[in-house]
């Protein structure tokens, strides 16, 4: 008997209504233990290069591990791959919630989707069955509307739901798959290719419990966690969740402004938007005192419930819990990039990209490239159906965003994103902040250097979750014992002892980057979340993911193998994206970060240097064994971590 995996994974042709499942041995597993991995396998074999991303070709993976659904915190995550409609590489995003638990209760490590219906269909899975209904009474509905008829029609309110909202169905270029109505799948595109497949929801059920080879392991490293949980930067993580660092961000003079022509705004407005202020005010209970337990929810089995639920109202419209609250980067994007301090019409802008499921990122990053071009002249108000786009106007923002989600008007040229509208309108460009067609998150690598070359990098285009930030790293955080807080031990683990500057990019910076990269590629692998377990800050460490996957497997998993598991996903993804065409001409960030240097705040003038990136780049490629030229991977670094077949198939020397 395996241990960890159900050994089944479920293969839907949407073309003609076929369901298999297949039951992989432990060889494969060993290989592709889950998440990213068994997707980038499936996309490989089953789509071959050149589709169009939007056509039945493309392969659309669902994939969980062993960890996942164990009574521990940070398990209940799922990766979903596919080809990108943003960037025509690889497109990797993770969800977490209780979605990812219920698909191991209900028998199954992944999901492969191939085909396209002919009408709107959804998929029913329960206790390892599974069977294609129609959906056609679910297209057009909000998320949560159609959430709420699926559980009312399969009759069990425990029902766990993934699927589209409206902007999926119009297949906007940024759209997500929701789960629980405010989890979102949510860069890449993968919503837009869900929808193309007209594949409107997922609902999981099962009564099967996790199964572990080593339980009271599992149960002993949950209480060890449970234990250091009291009085560490997890419990405040926990209380503020992640728009905790809009202040610190702001306090660094990297808190991206005006469409990033600053890293700063005035104290009092920043903290008109800060994460403090949303826990204070915003969140549900928080008049009574009482948003500790009605103002925070959690994903399955996790004692950090750092995910937001907002209560309120903005012009009279209500915000309702059921789409949770926004994130870090969604106050960000919506704000600060807009130079918006309405925290409350921010939080309508977040509850309306969950009501009709689009990436939060991408979206307000959009509406802030317009607001660029409009202040600029480049787009006037005729142009963008009479609305007078102008930086710090939440109405205005508000009023394109619905326009954006329902495809109307302007609203369809934004809808794909503003790579695409600068394209499609053949003008803009200078003011774009993309990196394989993707919008920047809100970390500025103006002050975290590192995060410019992951962004330049990643496969997937620019990601603030693909490594550790560069303060993470810096020789302050290392003084006193090695284990408080806790940095130089996470990090010893993996190779890294030299901190350095975060303004530093030299070899021991790039060391940092890509080790760590390989660390956050293998959360994505096993299915773990990033807040919870990683090389830093976290609740737990490296050395936990390794006895974390020993304990569920009966695996000997080592650190080293963890590592291992992350530089395989992260040369199986360049590997795709060398299929496509993708080298190292895409590795590169906007030109704006470029030529225009940051005006006011600690940040004040500095703009980056495209030979200090290029240098770092070349850096990185070496280290990582991939060619310097090209930055494909080598034939000698495919076959070291497993992947003969990839070097084969792209006739590498």
């Amino acid at each position: 008997m395996m241990y960890g995996f159900t050994s089944k994974i479920l293969h839907v042709n949407l073309s003609s209504r076929m369901l298999e499942v297949e039951e992989p041995d432990e060889s494969f597993y060993r290989l592709y233990p889950g998440g990213s991995l068994i997707g980038l396998y499936y996309l490989w074999r089953y789509s071959r290069a050149g589709i169009d991303p939007l056509s039945p070709e493309n392969t659309l993976t669902f994939a969980i591990s062993a960890p996942t659904g164990l009574p521990i915190s940070g398990q209940s995550r799922c990766t979903v791959t596919c080809k990108s409609p943003s960037s025509g590489g690889v497109a990797d995003s993770q969800g977490g919630g209780f979605w990812p638990a219920e698909l191991k209760f209900a028998g199954f490590d992944a999901i492969v989707i191939t085909g396209a219906a002919d009408q709107p269909v959804y998929l029913w899975i329960h206790d390892g069955e599974a069977e294609l209904r129609d959906a056609t009474h679910l297209w057009g509905k909000l998320t949560h509307d159609a959430e709420s008829i699926l559980k009312q029609e399969l009759g069990d309110q425990k029902i766990e739901v993934a699927q589209i909202g409206p902007a999926g169905e119009r297949l906007s270029n940024f759209a997500a798959i929701m789960n629980m109505s405010n989890r979102a799948w949510g860069r890449t595109g993968v919503g837009a290719v869900m929808g193309s497949k007209k594949l409107r929801a997922i609902a999981v059920r099962g009564t099967e419990k996790a199964q572990a080879a080593h339980r009271k392991a599992v149960l002993a490293l949950s209480k060890s966690g449970a234990k250091s949980f009291p009085g560490s930067d997890m419990e405040d993580f926990g209380r503020y969740g992640t728009p905790d660092t809009v202040m610190s961000n702001y306090g660094a003079g990297g808190l991206p402004t005006r469409n990033w022509d600053s890293g700063t705004m005035p104290l009092e407005v920043a903290q008109e938007i800060s994460g403090e202020r949303l826990y204070d005010e915003l969140l549900r209970g928080a008049s009574e005192g009482k948003q500790d337990r009605q103002g925070r929810d959690t994903c399955y089995a996790c004692i950090v419930r750092c995910k937001r639920v907002v209560e309120a109202e903005w012009r009279e419209k209500a915000i309702d819990p059921e789409y949770g609250g926004p994130e870090y980067e969604t106050i960000s994007t919506f704000g600060s990039y807009c130079d918006v301090s309405d925290l409350h019409a921010i939080s309508y802008a977040n509850q309306l990209c969950n009501q009709y499921g689009v990436d939060t990122i991408s979206c307000g990053a959009t509406l802030a490239w317009a607001m660029d071009c409009y202040a600029h002249g480049v787009l006037s108000a005729e142009e963008m159906d009479g609305i007078e786009l102008e930086y710090g106007n939440a109405e205005a923002m508000i009023a394109m965003l619905e326009k954006t989600l329902r495809r109307e008007g302007f609203g369809d040229i934004l809808a794909d994103g503003s790579a695409k509208a600068a394209d499609r309108l053949g003008k803009g460009h200078e003011y774009l902040l993309t990196v394989k067609g993707q919008e920047m998150p809100a970390h500025m690598p103006h002050v975290k250097r590192s995060m410019g070359l992951i962004y330049a990098v990643n496969p997937f285009g620019a990601d603030h979750q693909s490594s550790e930030h560069d303060p993470m790293y810096h020789p302050k955080l290392y003084e006193g014992t090695p284990d408080a807080p806790g940095y130089k031990r996470f990090l010893g683990q993996i190779g890294l002892n030299t901190p350095q500057p975060t303004k530093a990019l030299n070899e021991e910076k790039v060391e940092f980057t890509l080790k760590t990269q390989y660390t956050y590629s293998a959360t994505d692998t096993i299915c773990v979340c990033q807040f919870v377990y990683g090389p830093g800050w976290q609740l737990y460490g490296p050395d936990a993911m390794a006895a974390l996957m020993s304990a569920a497997t009966g695996w000997d998993v080592s650190v080293d193998d963890i590592q291992e598991m992350g530089r395989r996903r992260l040369n199986l993804m360049r590997a795709l994206n060398a299929r496509e065409g993708l080298a190292r001409d895409q590795d590169t960030l906007p030109k704006k970060l470029f030529r225009r240097p940051l005006q006011g705040g600690r940040s004040d003038g500095i703009k980056l240097d495209e030979n200090e990136l290029a240098g770092a780049i070349s850096l990185y490629y070496a280290q990582a064994g991939w060619d310097v030229a090209t930055g494909i991977p080598t034939r000698e670094t495919l076959e070291d971590v497993g992947l003969a077949w990839i070097a084969d198939e792209l006739q590498l020397r």
